[in-house]
């Protein structure tokens, strides 16, 4: 089980005077950073004592809701090229959490599994990605995380 830890400072402390930063508070790709600056902070605090960074969780979430997938289909997944999703699939297989297999359909691609010590990282980044997940969303109602997946995944489709 996770241990819950107080995190005293998730995101970059207001500075006096900030609320009037001029034109730039009408630009939606300059939120969208501060968004992700704040969010990513906070992910690694919550992530600090696992030592997995988020592209290795998710990697590791989807071998195990997809077993025996190719690591070409992984990296279509991720939207990553395929020189940096095997990084991280050398990765997560050096740690012993992920392991190659023969696709039993086409010789010439490799399949991914999670091992048992991969499926108990899984279970433990999910524990803390829910305290995560639950910081984040107690900014908004159910209704606004909704629209909010909605209106990012139009950015990212």
């Amino acid at each position: 089980m996770i241990k819950t830890k107080e995190i005293s400072a998730p995101t970059t402390p207001h500075v006096e005077g900030d609320e009037d930063i001029g034109e730039i508070a009408n630009i939606v790709g300059f939120h969208i950073r501060l968004a992700y600056g704040a969010v990513y902070r906070h992910f690694t605090e919550t992530f600090a004592d696992l030592d997995l960074t988020q592209k290795q969780v998710s990697v590791l979430w989807l071998v195990g809701d997809h077993p025996d997938v190719a690591q070409t289909n992984l990296a279509q997944f991720m939207r990553m090229d395929r020189a940096t999703t095997m990084a991280i699939v050398n990765r997560l297989e050096s740690r012993g959490y992920l392991e190659r297999g023969k696709s039993k359909t086409d010789g010439r691609k490799q399949t991914l599994n999670l091992t048992v010590a991969g499926a108990a990282a899984l279970a433990t980044a999910k524990e803390a990605i829910a305290e995560h997940e639950n910081w984040l969303k107690s900014r908004f109602t159910e209704k606004e995380v909704e629209q909010f997946i909605e209106m990012l995944t139009r950015i990212h489709e």
